[in-house]
């Protein structure tokens, strides 16, 4: 069983699937038992505040790193086992916050949960390098195409630069018939393929009703890769299978859309539907993809 019990969920980019991904893992392991807090320390791009339908004067992360407020006050429930932490969607209130605070915030999330997970925002500021080094371990997102794994390899860099660790790779949007290995990926970023998500149109259809995919289309490909991510990071007992009961039952599915479903009136802002090509609009091939991570290695020289 892994010992980590924090996760940053990161990503060189945006639109690859992190957000999705934060929210139906932690819904898979709250459906297994597991006391679950997933934390939007994206503070400037909140993306989890669709999950529970903020109101303008709801509490969230932004007032307790801005010593306003306890991090009991910006909890949510979502469904059994699970609670939400958003961030604000102001500016002014993103601009009263001390990221400092983040330390003591997340260990007391992780006396109280048996995993915190930390949806970490795109690109490179104080911000979103912070959680990297707080966490127990880094999981890493990317699609297969090459923009993705180049910076994918950047990541990697900011996360040793925090004195973190990445535990391994998850790739989104993969295809039956892809001309990429995601083993070679994985092997050529030094990292254990944890997972590969398949392009899924289920997810589309999830984020927009605002229910994880793992509840709202259970036996999709893309929700049994879920479960599954979920079972290689714990020793879980969930069915992976379509059509199955998790070892939770069914009772628990059944409340865990009821909550979300009255909870999420909208989807995720800036939550990643889309599906990305090359420049000139087609897959990526094998070399495009070794290319993108031989410039990232020249790059970091």
């Amino acid at each position: 069983m892994s010992h980590e019990t924090v996760y940053a969920i990161a990503s060189g980019k945006g639109g690859v699937g992190k957000t999705t991904t934060t929210v139906n893992l932690g819904t898979a392991l709250a459906q297994a038992g597991k006391r679950v807090a997933i934390v939007d320390v994206d503070l400037g791009m909140a993306n989890l505040a669709g999950f529970v339908s903020l109101s303008p004067d709801d509490v969230t992360l932004h007032d307790v790193l801005a010593s306003t407020a306890t991090i009991e006050e910006a909890t949510y429930r979502l469904a059994e086992n699970i609670v939400a932490i958003p961030s604000g969607t102001k500016l002014d209130e993103y601009a009263k916050t001390s990221p400092e605070g983040l330390r003591e915030a997340i260990d007391s999330l992780r006396e109280d949960f048996d995993y915190v997970l930390l949806d970490v925002g795109a690109g490179v500021s104080h911000e979103t390098v912070l959680p990297l080094g707080l966490a127990d371990a880094v999981l890493l997102i990317s699609t297969p195409e090459p923009a993705s794994v180049h910076d994918a390899k950047k990541t990697i860099e900011l996360t040793n630069s925090a004195n973190g660790a990445v535990e391994g790779l998850v790739i989104t949007r993969t295809r039956p018939n892809g001309d990429v290995s995601y083993e070679e990926i994985a092997d050529r970023l030094d990292l254990e393929l944890l997972g590969t998500i398949p392009d899924d149109p289920a997810v589309r259809g999830s984020v927009y009703a605002g229910t994880p995919l793992v509840v709202h289309e259970p036996d999709s490909p893309a929700a049994i890769a879920y479960r599954e991510l979920a079972v290689s990071l714990a020793d879980l007992e969930i069915s992976a299978e379509p059509g199955s009961k998790s070892a939770s039952g069914d009772a628990v599915a059944e409340e865990a859309t009821a909550d979300l479903e009255q909870t999420s009136e909208s989807p995720p802002d800036g939550d990643e539907t889309t599906t990305e090509t090359d420049d000139e609009g087609r897959a990526a091939s094998h070399d495009d993809v070794s290319s993108a991570i031989t410039e990232a290695e020249s790059d970091s020289s």
